[in-house]
């Protein structure tokens, strides 16, 4: 545990590389195409929970095994975003389904401790383009169901994602009180 709070209290943190392809804006919301590299992530998958409390617990598992709950014991750092894959319903809410996914920092990329926890998965994905909008604040699942359905208003019927499923992203560590980032990302097909 002391590891975890040294971890994301004094460390500093990796961002997930990614390339600005364009800039955009319509009804008042600012988007961005991108490109994300790909690479060796950790992840958990809760299931049965609301996204909020799905969420939170899938973040401290992976706060852990990247604080040194993993079996070479080691501290790796912090990378950002924490990443949520949400599943959305017909209706638009979200399924009780949330995979909570850490990118490897990049001197472990190539070899990454095992995690302790059988829970947390290694998982190798390709490099993907995103579309992509930020805010700010705490953000909570209604954050995130609302910025997702104006960046889906904003792009319109012309450009083509998955719909199956979408990023919500958070930057920050919880102790930071002002000037938090957030984001939704669409998967571009």
């Amino acid at each position: 545990m002391l590891g975890m709070i040294k971890n994301s209290l004094l460390s500093t943190v990796e961002a997930w590389p990614y390339q600005v392809l364009s800039k955009g804006e319509k009804e008042q919301l600012s988007y961005e195409e991108r490109a994300c590299e790909g690479g060796r992530f950790a992840v958990v998958e809760v299931v049965g929970k609301p996204f909020d409390e799905a969420s939170k617990e899938g973040v401290l598992k992976l706060l852990k095994y990247v604080g040194g709950t993993n079996d070479k014991g080691v501290g790796m750092g912090m990378t950002a975003p924490v990443s949520m894959t949400a599943f959305p319903a017909e209706d638009g809410s979200l399924q009780q389904k949330v995979k909570v996914s850490l990118r490897i920092p990049s001197r472990f990329q190539a070899n990454p401790p095992c995690p302790s926890d059988e829970s947390i998965k290694i998982e190798e994905r390709q490099g993907m383009t995103i579309y992509s909008t930020q805010f700010g604040g705490y953000a909570k699942e209604t954050d995130y169901v609302n910025y997702a359905a104006k960046l889906k208003s904003a792009l319109g019927s012309e450009a083509a994602y998955r719909k199956d499923f979408y990023f919500c992203n958070g930057y920050d560590p919880p102790m930071k009180p002002h000037g938090r980032r957030n984001e939704v990302w669409f998967v571009k097909e």
